[in-house]
Protein backbone atom coordinates (compact mmCIF):
# COMPACT_ATOMS: atom_id res chain seq x y z
CA UNK A 1 0.00 0.00 0.00
CA UNK A 2 3.10 2.26 0.55
CA UNK A 3 3.91 2.49 -2.96
CA UNK A 4 0.00 3.03 -3.88
CA UNK A 5 0.27 6.27 -1.59
CA UNK A 6 3.72 7.33 -3.12
CA UNK A 7 2.04 6.48 -6.98
CA UNK A 8 -1.25 8.68 -6.29
CA UNK A 9 -0.30 11.34 -3.94
CA UNK A 10 -3.48 13.27 -3.78
CA UNK A 11 -3.96 16.60 -2.35
CA UNK A 12 -4.61 16.62 1.32
CA UNK A 13 -8.82 16.26 2.11
CA UNK A 14 -9.24 14.91 -1.86
CA UNK A 15 -11.78 11.71 -2.00
CA UNK A 16 -11.47 10.86 -5.89
CA UNK A 17 -14.27 8.77 -6.72
CA UNK A 18 -14.77 9.85 -10.39
CA UNK A 19 -12.07 6.89 -12.24
CA UNK A 20 -14.89 6.31 -14.42
CA UNK A 21 -14.99 9.98 -15.74
CA UNK A 22 -11.42 11.14 -15.69
CA UNK A 23 -8.77 9.09 -13.59
CA UNK A 24 -5.69 10.85 -11.77
CA UNK A 25 -2.14 9.73 -13.48
CA UNK A 26 -0.04 8.30 -11.13
CA UNK A 27 3.41 9.45 -10.29
CA UNK A 28 5.35 7.33 -12.79
CA UNK A 29 3.64 8.34 -15.41
CA UNK A 30 4.42 11.90 -14.91
CA UNK A 31 7.82 11.14 -14.33
CA UNK A 32 7.78 9.66 -18.32
CA UNK A 33 6.16 12.45 -19.66
CA UNK A 34 9.01 14.56 -17.86
CA UNK A 35 12.22 12.70 -18.99
CA UNK A 36 10.24 12.41 -22.49
CA UNK A 37 9.82 16.33 -22.54
CA UNK A 38 13.64 16.83 -21.38
CA UNK A 39 14.91 14.94 -24.20
CA UNK A 40 12.79 16.52 -26.84
CA UNK A 41 13.83 20.27 -25.43
CA UNK A 42 17.53 19.44 -25.29
CA UNK A 43 17.95 16.29 -27.73
CA UNK A 44 15.14 17.38 -30.58
CA UNK A 45 15.19 14.34 -32.14
CA UNK A 46 18.54 12.64 -30.91
CA UNK A 47 16.03 10.23 -28.74
CA UNK A 48 14.02 9.28 -31.28
CA UNK A 49 15.11 5.67 -31.60
CA UNK A 50 14.55 5.59 -27.85
CA UNK A 51 11.18 6.76 -28.23
CA UNK A 52 10.25 4.44 -30.90
CA UNK A 53 11.24 1.76 -28.30
CA UNK A 54 8.56 2.87 -25.93
CA UNK A 55 5.75 2.77 -28.95
CA UNK A 56 6.77 -0.91 -29.04
CA UNK A 57 6.41 -1.36 -25.98
CA UNK A 58 3.40 0.29 -25.38
CA UNK A 59 1.87 -2.07 -28.29
CA UNK A 60 2.88 -5.45 -26.63
CA UNK A 61 1.61 -4.25 -23.02
CA UNK A 62 -1.73 -3.90 -24.61
CA UNK A 63 -1.73 -7.07 -26.45
CA UNK A 64 -0.96 -8.33 -23.19
CA UNK A 65 -3.68 -6.37 -21.65
CA UNK A 66 -6.13 -7.84 -24.20
CA UNK A 67 -4.77 -11.45 -24.57
CA UNK A 68 -4.71 -10.28 -28.26
CA UNK A 69 -2.71 -12.81 -30.84
CA UNK A 70 -0.04 -10.19 -31.88
CA UNK A 71 1.00 -6.44 -31.44
CA UNK A 72 -0.26 -6.80 -35.68
CA UNK A 73 -3.50 -6.25 -34.17
CA UNK A 74 -3.00 -3.09 -32.45
CA UNK A 75 -3.22 0.52 -33.31
CA UNK A 76 -2.75 3.61 -31.19
CA UNK A 77 -5.52 6.11 -32.10
CA UNK A 78 -6.61 8.93 -30.66
CA UNK A 79 -9.61 8.19 -28.03
CA UNK A 80 -12.22 5.58 -28.41
CA UNK A 81 -14.67 7.45 -30.64
CA UNK A 82 -11.99 7.26 -33.19
CA UNK A 83 -11.34 3.59 -33.00
CA UNK A 84 -15.41 3.42 -33.21
CA UNK A 85 -15.34 5.71 -36.48
CA UNK A 86 -12.94 3.86 -38.06
CA UNK A 87 -15.29 0.67 -37.89
CA UNK A 88 -18.60 2.51 -38.24
CA UNK A 89 -17.42 4.15 -41.38
CA UNK A 90 -15.13 1.78 -42.89
CA UNK A 91 -17.46 -1.59 -42.31
CA UNK A 92 -18.39 -2.90 -45.29
CA UNK A 93 -22.10 -2.04 -45.29
CA UNK A 94 -24.91 -3.85 -47.75
CA UNK A 95 -27.92 -2.78 -48.59
CA UNK A 96 -30.79 -3.41 -45.84
CA UNK A 97 -28.20 -4.27 -43.23
CA UNK A 98 -28.88 -3.01 -39.98
CA UNK A 99 -27.11 -2.99 -36.12
CA UNK A 100 -28.48 -3.75 -32.87
CA UNK A 101 -27.52 -1.06 -30.21
CA UNK A 102 -28.65 -0.17 -26.89
CA UNK A 103 -30.13 3.01 -25.85
CA UNK A 104 -27.98 3.01 -22.18
CA UNK A 105 -25.23 3.28 -24.49
CA UNK A 106 -22.83 6.26 -23.54
CA UNK A 107 -23.11 9.29 -26.46
CA UNK A 108 -19.61 8.04 -27.98
CA UNK A 109 -21.45 4.49 -28.71
CA UNK A 110 -24.64 5.95 -30.15
CA UNK A 111 -23.98 9.08 -32.26
CA UNK A 112 -21.24 7.14 -34.09
CA UNK A 113 -24.27 4.35 -35.49
CA UNK A 114 -26.49 6.22 -35.86
CA UNK A 115 -24.49 8.60 -38.25
CA UNK A 116 -24.87 5.76 -40.61
CA UNK A 117 -28.89 5.72 -40.89
CA UNK A 118 -27.97 8.71 -43.55
CA UNK A 119 -26.22 5.50 -45.77
CA UNK A 120 -29.38 3.24 -45.23
CA UNK A 121 -27.69 1.34 -42.15
CA UNK A 122 -31.22 0.43 -40.02
CA UNK A 123 -30.12 1.22 -35.88
CA UNK A 124 -32.11 -1.23 -33.91
CA UNK A 125 -32.27 0.42 -30.77
CA UNK A 126 -33.07 -1.87 -27.81
CA UNK A 127 -33.17 -1.52 -23.68
CA UNK A 128 -31.00 -3.69 -21.49
CA UNK A 129 -34.06 -3.70 -18.97
CA UNK A 130 -36.54 -5.05 -21.38
CA UNK A 131 -35.58 -8.88 -20.84
CA UNK A 132 -34.59 -11.07 -18.44
CA UNK A 133 -30.60 -10.41 -19.24
CA UNK A 134 -29.26 -7.69 -20.63
CA UNK A 135 -27.97 -9.70 -23.65
CA UNK A 136 -31.05 -11.30 -24.43
CA UNK A 137 -32.65 -7.66 -24.91
CA UNK A 138 -30.26 -7.16 -27.61
CA UNK A 139 -30.70 -10.29 -29.27
CA UNK A 140 -34.02 -10.11 -29.07
CA UNK A 141 -33.82 -7.97 -31.96
CA UNK A 142 -31.08 -9.50 -34.26
CA UNK A 143 -32.63 -11.43 -37.55
CA UNK A 144 -30.69 -12.30 -40.60
CA UNK A 145 -30.03 -8.56 -41.94
CA UNK A 146 -28.13 -8.09 -38.94
CA UNK A 147 -24.47 -7.32 -39.54
CA UNK A 148 -23.05 -5.90 -36.73
CA UNK A 149 -23.70 -5.88 -32.92
CA UNK A 150 -21.82 -2.49 -30.88
CA UNK A 151 -21.62 -3.14 -27.14
CA UNK A 152 -20.01 -1.62 -23.91
CA UNK A 153 -18.13 -3.85 -21.89
CA UNK A 154 -19.62 -2.05 -18.92
CA UNK A 155 -22.18 0.64 -18.92
CA UNK A 156 -21.09 4.08 -18.06
CA UNK A 157 -24.19 4.85 -15.92
CA UNK A 158 -25.01 2.23 -14.00
CA UNK A 159 -22.08 -0.49 -14.00
CA UNK A 160 -23.40 -3.05 -15.62
CA UNK A 161 -20.75 -5.69 -16.49
CA UNK A 162 -21.93 -7.44 -19.97
CA UNK A 163 -21.68 -11.27 -20.69
CA UNK A 164 -19.22 -10.47 -23.31
CA UNK A 165 -18.44 -14.15 -23.79
CA UNK A 166 -22.11 -14.81 -24.74
CA UNK A 167 -22.12 -12.02 -26.80
CA UNK A 168 -19.38 -13.20 -28.86
CA UNK A 169 -20.61 -16.97 -29.04
CA UNK A 170 -24.05 -15.67 -30.09
CA UNK A 171 -22.02 -13.19 -33.30
CA UNK A 172 -20.08 -16.33 -34.24
CA UNK A 173 -22.74 -18.43 -34.71
CA UNK A 174 -24.45 -16.09 -37.07
CA UNK A 175 -21.92 -14.30 -38.73
CA UNK A 176 -22.39 -10.77 -36.91
CA UNK A 177 -19.59 -8.87 -36.24
CA UNK A 178 -18.77 -7.66 -32.54
CA UNK A 179 -17.54 -4.50 -31.74
CA UNK A 180 -16.93 -3.63 -27.45
CA UNK A 181 -16.36 -0.17 -26.44
CA UNK A 182 -14.04 -1.10 -23.55
CA UNK A 183 -13.46 2.20 -21.57
CA UNK A 184 -15.26 1.51 -18.73
CA UNK A 185 -14.13 -2.18 -18.28
CA UNK A 186 -10.06 -2.07 -19.16
CA UNK A 187 -8.11 -1.44 -15.88
CA UNK A 188 -10.83 -2.40 -14.25
CA UNK A 189 -11.22 -6.21 -14.68
CA UNK A 190 -9.99 -8.91 -16.85
CA UNK A 191 -10.78 -8.80 -20.55
CA UNK A 192 -9.45 -11.53 -23.36
CA UNK A 193 -10.29 -10.57 -26.73
CA UNK A 194 -9.83 -13.96 -27.64
CA UNK A 195 -11.93 -15.75 -25.42
CA UNK A 196 -14.70 -13.05 -26.23
CA UNK A 197 -13.93 -13.51 -29.47
CA UNK A 198 -14.49 -9.64 -30.22
CA UNK A 199 -13.90 -8.05 -33.58
CA UNK A 200 -13.28 -5.07 -32.56
CA UNK A 201 -12.50 -2.91 -29.37
CA UNK A 202 -11.99 0.64 -28.95
CA UNK A 203 -10.39 2.30 -25.02
CA UNK A 204 -8.70 5.47 -24.40
CA UNK A 205 -6.60 5.41 -21.40
CA UNK A 206 -7.81 8.12 -19.26
CA UNK A 207 -10.34 6.29 -17.05
CA UNK A 208 -9.52 2.65 -15.53
CA UNK A 209 -5.96 2.40 -17.16
CA UNK A 210 -5.18 5.73 -15.32
CA UNK A 211 -3.50 7.14 -18.45
CA UNK A 212 -4.07 10.75 -20.10
CA UNK A 213 -6.49 11.97 -22.51
CA UNK A 214 -5.32 11.86 -26.23
CA UNK A 215 -4.27 8.22 -26.67
CA UNK A 216 -6.37 4.74 -27.23
CA UNK A 217 -6.04 1.29 -27.85
CA UNK A 218 -7.62 -0.02 -30.99
CA UNK A 219 -7.79 -3.77 -31.60
CA UNK A 220 -8.90 -4.90 -34.98
CA UNK A 221 -9.32 -8.85 -35.86
CA UNK A 222 -6.85 -9.72 -38.41
CA UNK A 223 -10.05 -10.64 -41.22
CA UNK A 224 -11.05 -7.21 -40.54
CA UNK A 225 -8.50 -5.13 -41.33
CA UNK A 226 -8.63 -5.53 -44.97
CA UNK A 227 -12.20 -5.43 -45.06
CA UNK A 228 -12.64 -2.00 -42.92
CA UNK A 229 -12.31 0.84 -46.11
CA UNK A 230 -10.10 3.38 -45.25
CA UNK A 231 -11.20 7.33 -44.36
CA UNK A 232 -7.86 8.53 -43.27
CA UNK A 233 -4.38 8.31 -45.02
CA UNK A 234 -0.95 9.52 -44.29
CA UNK A 235 2.55 8.66 -44.10
CA UNK A 236 2.69 6.59 -41.27
CA UNK A 237 0.31 3.90 -42.04
CA UNK A 238 3.04 2.02 -44.12
CA UNK A 239 5.62 -0.20 -42.52
CA UNK A 240 8.91 1.96 -42.45
CA UNK A 241 7.86 5.09 -43.38
CA UNK A 242 10.86 6.67 -43.37
CA UNK A 243 11.54 4.78 -46.23
CA UNK A 244 8.50 5.34 -48.16
CA UNK A 245 8.24 9.01 -47.79
CA UNK A 246 9.18 9.87 -51.15
CA UNK A 247 7.02 7.23 -53.38
CA UNK A 248 4.02 7.78 -54.72
CA UNK A 249 1.75 5.09 -53.55
CA UNK A 250 3.39 2.96 -51.11
CA UNK A 251 1.98 -0.23 -49.95
CA UNK A 252 -0.25 0.48 -46.77
CA UNK A 253 0.53 -1.72 -44.04
CA UNK A 254 -1.62 -5.14 -43.18
CA UNK A 255 -0.97 -4.25 -39.51
CA UNK A 256 -3.05 -2.72 -37.62
CA UNK A 257 -0.76 0.40 -37.92
CA UNK A 258 -2.70 0.87 -41.01
CA UNK A 259 -5.15 2.71 -38.91
CA UNK A 260 -2.64 5.47 -38.00
CA UNK A 261 -2.30 7.77 -40.67
CA UNK A 262 0.08 10.41 -38.70
CA UNK A 263 2.32 10.93 -36.37
CA UNK A 264 2.14 9.50 -33.12
CA UNK A 265 1.03 11.21 -29.87
CA UNK A 266 4.37 10.82 -28.42
CA UNK A 267 4.00 12.77 -24.75
CA UNK A 268 1.04 10.88 -24.69
CA UNK A 269 2.30 7.49 -25.33
CA UNK A 270 4.99 7.71 -22.91
CA UNK A 271 2.85 8.58 -19.82
CA UNK A 272 0.13 5.80 -20.92
CA UNK A 273 3.27 3.16 -20.99
CA UNK A 274 4.36 4.05 -17.63
CA UNK A 275 0.81 3.90 -16.57
CA UNK A 276 -0.08 0.78 -17.82
CA UNK A 277 2.79 -0.80 -16.36
CA UNK A 278 1.79 -0.39 -12.55
CA UNK A 279 -1.94 -2.01 -14.23
CA UNK A 280 0.18 -5.20 -15.84
CA UNK A 281 3.13 -4.95 -12.21
CA UNK A 282 0.10 -5.47 -9.69
CA UNK A 283 -1.51 -7.64 -12.31
CA UNK A 284 -4.98 -7.35 -13.24
CA UNK A 285 -6.53 -9.82 -11.46
CA UNK A 286 -5.30 -8.49 -8.30
CA UNK A 287 -6.58 -5.03 -9.54
CA UNK A 288 -9.78 -6.88 -10.22
CA UNK A 289 -10.23 -8.04 -6.81
CA UNK A 290 -8.96 -5.46 -4.40
CA UNK A 291 -12.04 -2.83 -6.05
CA UNK A 292 -14.39 -5.70 -5.94
CA UNK A 293 -13.92 -5.65 -2.57
CA UNK A 294 -14.16 -1.48 -2.70
CA UNK A 295 -17.59 -1.47 -4.60
CA UNK A 296 -18.45 -4.59 -2.15
CA UNK A 297 -18.11 -2.63 0.51
CA UNK A 298 -19.85 0.07 -0.89
CA UNK A 299 -23.01 -1.92 -2.38
CA UNK A 300 -23.79 -3.17 1.14
CA UNK A 301 -24.27 0.08 2.86
CA UNK A 302 -26.38 1.06 -0.13
CA UNK A 303 -28.58 -1.76 -0.21
CA UNK A 304 -28.99 -1.37 3.39
CA UNK A 305 -29.95 2.40 3.68
CA UNK A 306 -33.79 2.77 3.25
CA UNK A 307 -33.55 6.10 2.02
CA UNK A 308 -31.25 4.94 -1.03
CA UNK A 309 -32.16 3.02 -4.54
CA UNK A 310 -29.22 0.95 -5.85
CA UNK A 311 -29.23 0.87 -9.61
CA UNK A 312 -26.07 -1.02 -9.94
CA UNK A 313 -26.65 -4.80 -10.30
CA UNK A 314 -25.66 -6.79 -7.85
CA UNK A 315 -25.40 -10.35 -9.40
CA UNK A 316 -22.02 -12.11 -9.08
CA UNK A 317 -20.34 -10.99 -12.45
CA UNK A 318 -22.43 -7.88 -13.60
CA UNK A 319 -20.75 -5.19 -11.84
CA UNK A 320 -17.30 -3.49 -11.43
CA UNK A 321 -15.77 -0.63 -10.08
CA UNK A 322 -18.87 1.88 -10.74
CA UNK A 323 -21.58 1.64 -7.97
CA UNK A 324 -24.92 3.71 -8.76
CA UNK A 325 -27.48 5.13 -6.77
CA UNK A 326 -30.68 7.20 -5.94
CA UNK A 327 -31.35 8.98 -3.15
CA UNK A 328 -34.85 8.81 -2.33
CA UNK A 329 -35.06 11.97 -0.34
CA UNK A 330 -33.49 15.12 -2.06
CA UNK A 331 -31.87 14.72 -5.41
CA UNK A 332 -28.86 13.15 -7.04
CA UNK A 333 -27.65 16.72 -8.49
CA UNK A 334 -27.76 18.29 -5.04
CA UNK A 335 -26.00 14.99 -3.10
CA UNK A 336 -23.28 15.63 -5.73
CA UNK A 337 -22.66 19.34 -4.96
CA UNK A 338 -22.58 18.83 -1.75
CA UNK A 339 -20.00 15.94 -1.62
CA UNK A 340 -18.20 18.27 -3.93
CA UNK A 341 -18.38 21.14 -1.37
CA UNK A 342 -16.74 18.58 1.41
CA UNK A 343 -13.91 17.68 -1.74
CA UNK A 344 -15.45 14.42 -2.69
CA UNK A 345 -15.74 13.84 -6.55
CA UNK A 346 -18.34 11.66 -7.90
CA UNK A 347 -20.61 12.18 -10.44
CA UNK A 348 -24.48 12.48 -11.00
CA UNK A 349 -25.28 9.89 -14.27
CA UNK A 350 -28.63 7.96 -15.10
CA UNK A 351 -30.82 10.41 -12.17
CA UNK A 352 -28.27 8.78 -9.72
CA UNK A 353 -25.19 9.36 -8.21
CA UNK A 354 -22.00 7.33 -9.43
CA UNK A 355 -19.26 6.08 -7.48
CA UNK A 356 -16.08 4.70 -8.79
CA UNK A 357 -13.55 4.39 -6.77
CA UNK A 358 -10.22 2.26 -7.60
CA UNK A 359 -7.75 -0.39 -6.54
CA UNK A 360 -5.83 1.99 -4.96
CA UNK A 361 -8.61 4.07 -3.09
CA UNK A 362 -7.98 3.97 0.86
CA UNK A 363 -10.72 2.57 2.72
CA UNK A 364 -10.71 5.96 4.92
CA UNK A 365 -12.03 8.22 1.46
CA UNK A 366 -14.79 5.39 1.45
CA UNK A 367 -16.22 5.82 4.94
CA UNK A 368 -15.26 9.52 4.69
CA UNK A 369 -17.77 9.52 1.46
CA UNK A 370 -20.46 7.11 3.24
CA UNK A 371 -20.54 9.60 6.18
CA UNK A 372 -21.12 12.32 3.81
CA UNK A 373 -23.91 10.63 1.98
CA UNK A 374 -26.10 9.45 5.08
CA UNK A 375 -25.65 13.09 6.22
CA UNK A 376 -26.73 14.68 3.12
CA UNK A 377 -30.06 11.76 3.61
CA UNK A 378 -30.40 13.48 6.99
CA UNK A 379 -31.05 16.91 6.51
CA UNK A 380 -32.69 16.15 3.46
CA UNK A 381 -36.39 17.20 2.51
CA UNK A 382 -38.98 14.04 3.03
Amino acid sequence: MSSEKFEFPLESGLVFLNHAALAPLPVRARRAAEEFLSEAVHTGTGQYRKWLATVAHLREQLRALINAPSVDDIALLKNTSEGLSVVAHGFPWQAGDNLVLAREEFASNRMVWHALEERGVEIRGVSLRGAPTPEDALFAAVDRHTRLIPVSLVQYADGTVMDLQRIGSFCRKRDIALSVDAIQGLGALPFDVQACAADFVSADAHKWLLGPEGIALFYCAPKWRQQLRLYQHGWCMVDGPLQHVDDDSPSISETARRFEPGSLNMLGIHAFDASLSLLLEIGIEEVHRRLLNRSDWLLERIRSEPRLECLTPTDPGRYAGIVTFRPLRGSAAAMVRQLANENIVVAARAGGVRLSPHFYTPMAGLRRAWSAITGYLDGAPD
